[in-house]
């Protein structure tokens, strides 16, 4: 019989935790068990094995985040929604360091369907409607901001920037300038 009040959603979420307080690489199944003060075998009748627990906390991730990212962007459009959806990364990042290291993790096809990387994606591509880039220069765009938004974010986590100056909320806004310039006057192919 499962232990009463065990669920795979509160796992999930408890993984969530333990990813922030520990590091999503240190996420298993057996650290969760001894958080729970349970046998790790009354955890498999939730979770399959620590690879369905990491992916569970990665869709929770995803899922959150993608919440952050609709509240953020209502109403929203050019600058200030580029500027908007890229806080919520950046504010995500720095208030869940473990989940947002679970949502860059590499998932399989079906969990990847269910999961809200496409609500991301349509995010993305609302935020460049206002650039009016066509495709595939609107794709091309959405990796651009993917790989500015989550390697500023990354350096920033890693302490890349801690010991220069200027602040690294100035640069980050420097940031948020240039790339609404570069999309405003996106070359042409």
């Amino acid at each position: 019989m499962a232990r009463a009040g065990l669920t795979t959603d509160r796992l999930a979420r408890a993984g969530a935790e333990l990813a922030d307080e520990v590091g999503f690489d240190q996420v298993t199944v057996s650290e969760l068990a001894r958080r729970f003060d349970v046998k790790v075998a009354s955890l498999y009748s939730h979770v399959k094995n620590s690879h369905d627990l990491r992916t569970r906390i990665a869709l929770l991730a995803l899922a959150e985040m993608a919440d952050r990212g609709d509240a953020a962007l209502a109403g929203r459009a050019g600058r200030d929604a580029l500027a908007a959806l890229a806080g919520v990364y950046r504010d995500y990042a720095r208030e869940h360091p473990g989940r947002y290291a679970a949502a860059q993790m590499r998932l399989d096809a079906a969990a990847a369907a269910a999961s809200a990387g496409a609500r991301h994606a349509r995010m993305t591509r609302a935020v460049l409607r206002g650039y009016d880039l066509a495709e595939p220069d609107q794709t091309h765009a959405v990796r651009l901001l993917g790989s500015v938004f989550h390697g500023y974010v990354s350096l920033e986590l890693g302490g890349g920037f801690d010991h220069s100056a200027p602040d690294t909320q100035e640069t980050w806004t420097r940031i948020m300038d240039a790339l609404d310039a570069l999309l405003r006057a996106w070359p042409a192919t």
